[in-house]
Formats: structure tokens, C-alpha cells, sequence
């Protein structure tokens, strides 16, 4: 899905392979890979891909929507892996004027995984283990049960501090940031992130 809907997005707003290679930071043969289907993106790339595209993840990594009954099975899920997370993408939802994107997030123990921000709002709930939070700067601790937010434009990290840890990440997106009613033109160079 990330090899059509990366292509959708970058032509759409008129981007070249090289312009979202110079903006993002990833390579061009690796963008080309990927667009090809033949790349395995990391959570690191895809996040910068949403920041600098400014679309919400799942318009990266979503199949067309459905409707009924939905049930998402673990072992049919590509994990998104980065530096100290596995993300499994589970579900997009999108009510009203809000998209919301659920994840099975799972950080490694010994681990940080570090953002440098990307769209939208980050909920997070721990659900096993000690979770260190950092957000642009301000540091907080997460037991099982504890839940925190923040707007994830700002620079943030997350840390397994005693082994492993299991939470429920959930983003949040205004429905106008989503792919199928983003603008068609490029964004100014102002807005690159």
C-alpha cells in the first residue's frame, strides 16, 4: 500500500522524486525502492514522509476503506520497525472532523525510539511495563494503566526503562489534513518541516 499511496501523495503535489528526497532526507534510490514496492520503510522514514507530505500515517499505509465488520489479526500486520519501537498500524477512524489511527506500539527493552514531530495529536496508554515519555524537553514516567498526550508536532522519544514495554498509541488528525482532502498544490517551502 505505501508503494501506490506514496506515489498518489508525492504526484499530487507535484513533487519530484528529488525534491522529496532533498525535503525528507531519504534517499532518492531508497524513495525509488519504496515507491516500487520493493523498500522496507522504517518507522523513522515513514514518520518523515507524513511530516514533510503533512498527511496523516495511515494515508501512507492504508488499504481503501471498508465497511462492516473489521477484524485485524496480528499475524496479517506488517510491523513498522524503528530504533527502539514495533509499531503494528490496526485500524484508521475517521468520525467527523477527526481521523484517529490505533496502533499496537511495543518498545523494545533498553530502547528510545525519538521523533523529531510530526501531524497531528499522539495519545498514548501503557499497557505493560515502564514507559519514559519526553516531550520537547519535559519528561514524564508511565505505568501500566497511565496514559499521556501531546501535540506531535513537537519533538518527542519514547524510553523502555524497566524491559519491554506494551501500549495502545492512538493519533490524532484533523479529517482536512487527510490525503483525499489535502490541497493539490505543493506546499511552500515556509511549511517544510
Amino acid at each position: 500500500m505505501l508503494a501506490a499511496n506514496l506515489r498518489r501523495v508525492r504526484t499530487g503535489r507535484g513533487l519530484s522524486l528529488s525534491e522529496l528526497s532533498r525535503r525528507s532526507k531519504i534517499g532518492k534510490a531508497t524513495l525509488s525502492q519504496l515507491e516500487a514496492g520493493a523498500g522496507n520503510p522504517t518507522i523513522e522514514t515513514v514518520f518523515s514522509l507524513s511530516r514533510v507530505l503533512e498527511v496523516p500515517i495511515s494515508d501512507l499505509l492504508d488499504p481503501p476503506r471498508t465497511s462492516g465488520l473489521t477484524v485485524v489479526r496480528a499475524a496479517d500486520v506488517e510491523v513498522l520497525r524503528g530504533q527502539g519501537v514495533d509499531l503494528r498500524p490496526l485500524r484508521g477512524i475517521e468520525s467527523g472532523d477527526a481521523v484517529f489511527e490505533v496502533y499496537d506500539q511495543r518498545v523494545r527493552a533498553d530502547s528510545r525510539q525519538d521523533s523529531l514531530g510530526h501531524v497531528g495529536t499522539e495519545h498514548t496508554v501503557v499497557q505493560a511495563g515502564r514507559l519514559g515519555v519526553r516531550v520537547d524537553g519535559r519528561e514524564v514516567e508511565l505505568g501500566p494503566g497511565d496514559y499521556v498526550g501531546f501535540d506531535a508536532l513537537l519533538p518527542h522519544s519514547y524510553t523502555a526503562l524497566d524491559g519491554p514495554v506494551r501500549s495502545v498509541l492512538l493519533l490524532q488528525y484533523r479529517s482536512d489534513q487527510r490525503l483525499h482532502s489535502a490541497p493539490t498544490h505543493p506546499p511552500c517551502l515556509a511549511d517544510a518541516r
